[in-house]
């Protein structure tokens, strides 16, 4: 029977158990990592966790008016190699997460920016508008993310996530909603994933075969003309045969919030099953008997848990005393189990 502190990897990895701090943003308007970033991932790192994904962390200077953490200079490396070396010490793993946040850059005050986009849609959320990249833009920003990869080595990240989620540009371009292009990137799903494979690929050029890719995935967009989960497993499909580490699990989370198991269960299981890559569910894995019976009946092998950590850094050491408990309890173990 497999334990949620099962000592394992992720990849080549090593994992101290199957636990992630999935993203939660980090505030800056200057887009450096500041000392109170640095004392909160400290605290959720001596919690007991097995990795921490950071905050989204922005890939291309053009987007800093986003107020998020960047890495798209050789000037933020210092800042992010402190706070790595920070984490380090509690022997947890550290994931940069990259991102371009795209029409959700355009909020407020800034709503008059027309922001690159798949195609020429305004934001859902923001309202704002977009304008369709050209081929030289897409190809610029997948170096943008490539040459951010490398920095996340050089300041000693344990790997990098690509962020394919919750609307970003990447996002985007897999959802036909966003994604009305005439040309080879858009169209047919063979056609709209290729923006994330050739990222994806041209990151592990940039940052070296040996260093981990990550990537966080929609299965469901909550939007009309969305993601379907067909098109989702498919994409896991792609990454898998690429040789991706590991696909974090996600999507729209906000008709959700009120449930009382994970939110996005069937469609991870779905893509666990079907691929090698190791598989992250996240969203709404609050009990720990509900996880225990997860990862004993389906494939999934990690649970990314996000806000939970602002209010509780030291969860990871709570769920190992219930965890320890509950297996204490024998045959209650799993008559406490509900997901």
């Amino acid at each position: 029977m497999r334990s949620l502190f099962d000592i394992t990897k992720i990849g080549t990895l090593p994992m101290r158990n199957r636990f992630i701090r999935a993203a939660v943003s980090d505030t800056t308007f200057d887009g450096f990592i500041d000392e109170a970033m640095i004392a909160n991932y400290t605290a959720i790192a001596g919690g007991g966790v097995g990795a921490i994904v950071t905050g989204m962390t922005l890939v291309d200077g053009e987007e800093k008016i986003f107020p998020v953490v960047a890495l798209c200079s050789d000037s933020f490396v210092p800042g992010h190699r402190k706070l790595a070396e920070a984490v380090h010490r509690y022997d947890v793993r550290l994931i940069a997460q990259l991102a371009y946040i795209g029409s959700y850059t355009t909020v407020g005050d800034n709503s008059w920016i027309v922001a690159l986009a798949p195609s020429s849609v305004p934001n859902i959320v923001t309202g704002a508008p977009a304008r369709e990249m050209r081929l030289g833009e897409i190809k610029l920003v997948q170096k943008r993310f490539a040459d951010a990869a490398a920095r996340a080595r050089e300041a000693g990240y344990d790997g990098v996530e690509l962020h394919c989620a919750h609307g970003l540009l990447l996002s985007q371009f897999l959802t036909p909603h966003y994604n009305r292009r005439a040309d080879e990137y858009g169209g047919p799903i063979e056609n709209r994933s290729r923006m994330i494979i050739e990222t994806y690929t041209q990151i592990r050029s940039a940052a070296g075969y040996d260093f981990p890719v990550w990537v966080k995935l929609n299965c469901d967009d909550g939007i009309e003309n969305g993601i379907t989960e067909e098109d989702f497993l498919y994409v896991c499909g792609l990454l898998s045969r690429a040789g991706a580490d590991a696909i974090e699990v996600s999507g729209n989370w906000t008709p959700h919030i009120f449930k009382a198991g994970p939110y996005f269960l069937a469609p991870a299981a779905s893509a666990a099953a079907d691929n090698s890559v190791p598989t992250i569910l996240t969203g709404g894995n609050r009990r720990v008997s509900a996880m225990h019976e997860i990862l004993n009946e389906t494939k999934i092998e990690f649970f990314g848990i996000a806000r939970s950590f602002a209010r509780e850094p030291s969860l990871i050491d709570r769920f190992r005393r219930e965890c320890e408990n509950l297996a204490a309890g024998g045959e209650n173990f799993r008559k406490s189990s509900s997901f």
